[in-house]
């Protein structure tokens, strides 16, 4: 039977996959994502070329390529990092730079921020010193005309090392030696570390102010030139070229040599042979003293052997008589010079004595305390007497006050009243002296000795030749008042 697959007439049906979305991306966008994932991929890398372009920023940070024969990398070195390295980065130096690889985005630039650098084939620290060296060669800081010689005699040196170490012990054991009464003021410092070059830049500024040293000794021991690069720092080179006093440079052992030991007035192999250095001078006084001594004392032998074979040629009471003779005049010879000293001492303390005594009587009368104990004596005074003046015044014038008041209140009209008589005021204030000033229902104002009342008229009379009382009930109290 034919199958109905068959029967269906064949369709070439033909799907079209659907077209994706268009994505656009922001620029900012599409750099960050990439610069992300440069990143995450390049974490930790070493590159290894050849220094170009090389671009030290104010601010510190260090921009320069890294090429090789094919291709070439930007590269950036912040602040941070770039205290941090030993040497000098240069155009033409092959160096290995560890870092990340970053896109900086506003110029879509692909570039590695480096964390280290070191130069290939010579050594950071061997590289730093030849380039320190011939920069401050260029500046001057070797040259001899700037080299100050040794104070020939000193009294006090300062040496700038390591308490602990060997050095300090060996440089006093020569130093008491060859010149015990020298005096020696130690700086004790770090001779290695990050710390040490600031404590020994600090340690020059401190003996420099100080002022109680006549010259300076740097000291170590020997070491590698990493134990040693303290003493190839630009800091410290400079602290010492700038040393007011001497600078005697004792590092390492007699090969080593550092930028201290260019900078310094004088270099010496080791710490034992700087204090040789420094005691040279006394040292040889003390040879020559010795040697002297050691003539003299030959001499004096020889003397006295001459003296010796002298005498026994001579008789011994004639010798005896000589010697008694010498005695004598040496000892009237030091009567004699006795006496002058004395009366020379005494002439001359008995001048001083009459100088401090009119010294002592010119600060006696320009002495400002017997000033201004008189002008306290004068004030006392002066405040007595205004104390008497003004108690006389007070009293005075008290007195004067007091009969004033008398006088006044014997020609007050208030003692009149005191004796029984009353004065009588009108309402407008006038006294009554007459009845014929008063009317019927006039209101009059009483005044006594104490107090006052108010009444009203009812009547009045008058007789010819004088005035007449209200007989008694005409007059009405309306109001007292009190005493005032």
């Amino acid at each position: 039977m034919p199958s109905r697959d068959r029967d269906l007439p064949q369709l070439d049906l033909v799907f079209e996959e659907p077209r994706p979305a268009r994505r656009i991306w922001p620029v900012r966008e599409l750099v960050s994502q990439v610069r992300e994932l440069v990143e995450q991929e390049y974490v930790d890398v070493w590159v290894e070329g050849e220094i170009s372009n090389l671009r030290p920023a104010p601010s510190g940070h260090i921009y320069f390529t890294l090429k090789d024969a094919d291709a070439q990398l930007p590269i950036v070195l912040f602040r941070r990092q770039a205290v941090l390295l030993r040497f000098r980065p240069e155009d033409g130096v092959h160096v290995l730079v560890r870092g990340r690889i970053s896109i900086y985005e506003q110029r879509g630039q692909l570039q590695l921020v480096a964390e280290t650098m070191e130069p290939v084939g010579a050594g950071s620290l061997q590289l730093a010193f030849e380039q320190l060296k011939e920069r401050l060669k260029g500046e001057g800081l070797f040259d001899a005309s700037r080299k100050r010689s040794l104070p020939p005699y000193p009294h006090t040196v300062g040496i700038i090392t390591s308490p602990t170490g060997a050095v300090i012990r060996d440089f006093l054991n020569v130093i008491a030696r060859r010149h015990s009464a020298l005096n020696v003021l130690l700086y004790p410092v770090s001779v290695q570390g990050d710390a040490a070059p600031a404590e020994v830049v600090r340690a020059l500024d401190d003996l420099n102010a100080a002022a109680q040293v006549d010259l300076i000794v740097i000291a170590r021991g020997g070491g590698s030139l990493e134990d040693l690069a303290a003493f190839n720092s630009e800091q410290v080179a400079r602290a010492i070229a700038a040393s007011a006093l001497p600078v005697v440079s004792a590092i390492g052992h007699e090969t080593d040599f550092t930028i201290a030991d260019f900078v310094a007035d004088l270099r010496a192999p080791t710490p034992s042979a700087a204090a040789e250095l420094v005691t040279a001078a006394q040292h040889r006084i003390a040879e020559h003293v010795a040697t002297q001594s050691h003539r003299l004392d030959r001499a004096m032998r020889l003397r006295l052997l001459q003296a010796q074979q002298c005498l026994s040629n001579l008789r011994v009471d004639r010798a005896e008589s000589r010697v008694t003779t010498f005695l004598h005049r040496s000892a009237q010879r030091l009567d004699d010079l006795a006496f002058r000293l004395e009366s020379t001492i005494g002439s001359s303390l008995r001048s001083r004595r009459t100088q401090v005594d009119m010294l002592a009587a010119g600060c006696i009368r320009h002495d400002p305390r017997q000033a201004i104990t008189q002008a306290r004596m004068r004030l006392v005074d002066l405040r007595t007497r205004l104390d008497r003046s003004f108690d006389r015044t007070f009293k005075r014038t008290a007195f004067r006050l007091g009969s004033l008041d008398a006088r006044l209140r014997a020609l007050s009209p208030l003692s009149v009243l005191d004796r029984g008589y009353a004065l009588v005021f009108a309402t407008d204030g006038a006294i009554v002296r007459s009845t014929s000033q008063l009317g019927s229902g006039d209101l009059v104002t009483t005044r006594l000795a104490e107090g006052s009342f108010t009444s009203r008229v009812e009547d009045s009379r008058v007789k010819a030749g004088g005035a007449e009382s209200a007989p008694p009930g005409k007059t009405k109290i309306i109001k007292r008042k009190s005493k005032t």
